[in-house]
């Protein structure tokens, strides 16, 4: 009798608890079921848009071979509009840019090159950018531009190749020494790695005039002369 009384108040309990709390326990698997089916379709959005952006990207890099520059200028605005957080849309300007100097039209690919270091890509991206931007700016005669950009700047992985730029610029704003620092330091940073030409780099080092320094001027000349010759005595 008192095993089935027992029973009887294990099965009361359950229903009491039910009543009070049934309805939590509902809405937690509601809230369960919700959340997983979100996160597989959020996953399942984000594959379907590496997959378009993977797709258009291709279609790029076939009009950029055949150098239609005002398809590959649509597939462009395309990818950086609808795909602008992913890779190819870094690498879509890249690739833009290229096109650009192939067709001669630099101040075109340092404008895709400059949007690309303002855009939200990754650092590395934009250290790319920066490179290749400067190199144009070398290029349209504009040392000052390279030097305000990437003097003082950090490059990790890059350094190597920022100091031989920036000792490029230097070196056409006529200022050796700072050029020369450039220089080795390049040397230094490459170490065993190729990020840079290391031989070539050395020949720039080379070729760089030697620094002169101004002779006394002829009244200093004579002072010195003098007291010479009043140590002499």
């Amino acid at each position: 009798m008192d095993d089935l009384l027992s029973e009887k108040e294990q099965i009361e309990n359950m229903r009491t608890w039910w009543s009070e709390y049934g309805n939590y326990v509902i809405a937690g698997v509601a809230i369960g079921v919700l959340l997983l089916f979100g996160i597989n379709r959020f996953q399942t959005s984000e594959l379907e848009a590496q997959y378009a952006a993977s797709a258009l990207y291709d279609e790029l890099t076939n009009v950029v071979v055949d150098g239609d520059v005002e398809a590959a200028e649509a597939i462009v605005v395309q990818m950086t509009t609808d795909h602008a957080e992913t890779t190819y849309a870094a690498q879509s300007r890249f690739a833009m840019a290229r096109l650009y100097m192939d067709e001669n039209r630099d101040q075109d690919a340092a404008t895709v090159l400059d949007e690309l270091v303002a855009s939200n890509v990754g650092e590395e991206f934009k250290q790319v950018g920066r490179l290749r931007l400067a190199k144009i700016y070398l290029y349209q005669d504009k040392p000052s531009d390279v030097v305000d950009m990437l003097e003082g700047r950090d490059q990790g992985a890059f350094a190597a190749r920022n100091a031989e730029i920036l000792g490029d610029a230097y070196f056409a704003l006529g200022r050796t020494r700072d050029a020369r620092e450039a220089y080795q330091r390049a040397l230094g940073e490459a170490g065993g790695g190729a990020t840079v030409n290391q031989q070539f780099v050395q020949l720039k080092l080379l070729d760089l005039p030697q620094e002169t320094f101004a002779a006394p001027v002829d009244e200093e000349v004579d002072e010195l002369e003098a007291a010479d010759g009043e140590e002499a005595e």
